[in-house]
């Protein structure tokens, strides 16, 4: 979304009565969340399937921190 059509929503938004105002913060608050968690899900499916096909690897912090700094 362009930052022309960000502050006509914003600027409409100013204009709602304060229980518009909650309605429309809530119904907004629950979309980040849905998104959040179907990022969430797409990520864990990643994570899986990397595991699956032995991308993935295990070992103590020393080895992890290790392995990071060698990087």
């Amino acid at each position: 979304m362009d930052s022309v059509s960000v502050n006509k929503v914003i600027d409409e938004y100013q204009h709602l009565s304060i229980e518009d105002m909650e309605y429309v913060a809530s119904i907004i608050q629950k979309q980040l969340i849905a998104l959040k968690r179907e990022n969430l899900a797409a990520r864990v499916q990643e994570a899986k399937s990397n595991y699956v096909q032995g991308l993935t690897k295990s070992g103590s912090l020393k080895e992890l921190m290790e392995d990071l700094e060698s990087d």
